[in-house]
């Protein structure tokens, strides 16, 4: 998997990390973050999957409520809430592959109180993956890569592999919250 460390310490861009990646490398990449996520909840019970970890640094200030901006995510919430930014990424990446203009967000997210079950989050996590990969069958041979947008003042502009590395970032950075919930749901399975 990529490492993404060195653009979190802003040693180095997106773009750099990047530099070079077709859209075999970014397939690869899907799959192995994929299977990642799967490996991370492999041995869960449908309980841990609305288990409420404790997390007091819990804050999503683009909460659907004002009662959802303090509170934990479930497992559920943290794999609906991962594969949408992903999705939207390769969805944007694969209209700006092929020369049309960054012309705003392309978000759907499956509510995540809708996701109770083990069997759920394994689907979500693959219908993802299929979305994902799909995306990138529609880039053209030759990905028009100069055309990229402005995502805000002082960021690096984005281009298709950027935007579709930046889901996978995305993913990357959520990768610790699933092992914690994981963890603290199965200690509390076992006490």
């Amino acid at each position: 998997m990529l490492d993404f460390a060195p653009v979190h310490r802003k040693e180095i861009g997106m773009r750099k990390l990047v530099a070079g990646l077709t859209p075999a490398d970014l397939r690869r990449l899907t799959n192995e973050m994929v299977d990642t996520m799967q490996e991370f909840i492999a041995g869960c019970e449908d309980a841990d999957v609305t288990f409420v970890p404790d997390d007091p640094g819990a804050h999503d200030p683009v909460a659907a409520s004002e009662a959802e901006v303090h509170m934990p995510w479930t497992l559920g919430h943290v794999i609906v809430h991962t594969t949408a930014s992903a999705e939207e990424a390769a969805a944007i990446a694969a209209e700006l592959a092929r020369g049309v203009k960054y012309h705003g967000r392309s978000r759907s997210e499956v509510y995540w109180e809708t996701v109770k079950t083990l069997a759920k989050c394994r689907r979500r996590l693959e219908e993802s993956r299929r979305m994902r990969l799909a995306s990138l069958d529609m880039w053209p041979d030759r990905p028009h890569l100069e055309n990229d947008y402005q995502p805000g003042e002082g960021l690096e502009p984005r281009n298709a592999t950027i935007r579709f590395a930046h889901g996978l970032m995305h993913d990357d950075d959520h990768l610790a919250q699933i092992a914690g919930i994981v963890r603290q749901a199965r200690a509390a399975r076992a006490s």
